[in-house]
């Protein structure tokens, strides 16, 4: 759960670091607000660009996370770690830059897909199954970079939904929701992108 582990890397601000930090966000502590982007920024901004393939956008959305965020701390109710939090609020606002620049034509993610003759067999070599998540591959050192390439390249949608199911692990409803889409077209999708991603890692890594 590579949400989880942005949680672990921000330990020192669980328990009552974490508690102090945000009773100073809501009393309007401006070294408060600093202490924050300057220690989760860069974090933020890596989430951020896993959705997004433009610096400026993947800028655009943490600030407009932070602002969010600064703007509902009072909202915050201590169930998560403040990090864990801002995730959350980084993804939607990636989400939200996407569905801005959705108007722009995206690439087709049919010639990632495995081919078939006619018999039903494959037409090239047979593809690799995927077999370990996007997210257990990541976390292996030897393949990071590639499954990291890999994914970078899927068309939007379908990168979008894989990094939502299975990096983020939403679950199948959270995801649909937060794209517009019904259920039934997100496994779709989350299906056409487990294919492509198996595809595109084809000869470079031997899954687990």
């Amino acid at each position: 759960m590579l949400a989880a582990v942005a949680t672990a890397a921000s330990a020192h601000f669980a328990g009552s670091a974490d508690v102090d930090l945000v009773d100073r966000l809501r009393a309007g502590d401006e070294d408060a607000y600093a202490t924050v982007v300057r220690t989760m920024g860069g974090r933020m901004l890596a989430v951020a660009r896993r959705f997004l393939h433009d610096e400026d956008l993947a800028r655009d959305a943490v600030q407009d996370a932070f602002l969010s965020a600064f703007r509902a701390i009072h909202a915050f109710d201590g169930d998560a770690q403040l990090a864990t939090w801002l995730h959350r609020i980084v993804v939607n606002a990636a989400l939200m830059q996407l569905r801005t620049r959705r108007r722009k034509p995206e690439q087709s993610i049919e010639p990632m897909l495995p081919a078939f003759a006619e018999d039903g067999h494959h037409a090239t070599r047979p593809v690799v199954a995927w077999t370990a998540s996007a997210e257990e591959a990541l976390l292996r050192g030897e393949t990071r970079a590639r499954v990291r390439a890999a994914i970078a390249g899927l068309p939007d949608r379908y990168r979008t939904v894989l990094l939502l199911r299975d990096i983020e692990e939403r679950s199948t409803r959270e995801a649909a929701d937060l794209l517009g889409i019904t259920e039934n077209a997100l496994k779709l999708r989350l299906h056409r992108a487990r294919q492509a991603l198996g595809t595109r890692l084809q000869g470079r890594i031997v899954p687990a």
